[in-house]
């Protein structure tokens, strides 16, 4: 699959991803991406979030990408464990946090938690770091594990996002330009 043959929706999390963020710069670069939307990106729910994103699954044209980050990773992978095969090709998930992490971070919703523990209904690659202050990578491989997921190992990369220095992250474009072509 060619980027243009899918709808890429783009999944944020905590505080939505900046204008230097890569998953912005992907949004600018690839024609066929857009941000799902949320109404509180500082306060998030998963009922809200949850139903945001299987209404924005529904409104593509084209079979769904789902790219996330960080706490989008965790939205996105409830949808898809209730949501079965469908509409979802596939789906780039970065840097989720450790579900203990989110435990102590008082702005997100109790309802992201528990984590789903089965393996997600289409192809994903599960992106982490060794040195996420938010996950370690034995927590990230539990849940590539759970949710049937490839493991990219990042290196030492942080969260993966702007703060660690990952503004345009072209070594991330390439992946996902992979994990596409595998779709």
């Amino acid at each position: 699959m060619k980027s243009r043959d899918a709808d890429i929706l783009i999944l944020p999390g905590l505080g939505g991803s900046g204008p230097d963020h890569w998953q912005s710069r992907w949004q600018a670069k690839l024609s066929s991406a857009r941000r799902i939307e949320q109404a509180d990106w500082a306060h998030p729910e998963f009922a809200i979030w949850g139903a945001r994103i299987a209404e924005a699954v529904a409104e593509a044209e084209r079979p769904v990408v789902l790219v996330a980050h960080s706490l989008g990773v965790i939205a996105a992978a409830h949808v898809l464990a209730v949501a079965g095969p469908g509409r979802v090709a596939g789906a780039f998930l970065v840097a989720p946090p450790a579900e203990a992490s989110v435990i102590d971070i008082p702005e997100i919703a109790t309802d992201f938690r528990p984590y789903p523990t089965r393996v997600l209904p289409c192809p994903t690659v599960l992106v982490a770091s060794t040195d996420d202050p938010y996950c370690t990578l034995e927590a990230s491989e539990a849940l590539a594990s759970h949710w049937g997921s490839s493991l990219l190992n990042a290196g030492a990369a942080g969260h993966i996002n702007t703060a660690s220095g990952h503004g345009p992250w072209p070594e991330g474009l390439m992946a996902f330009a992979g994990f596409l072509t595998k779709l």
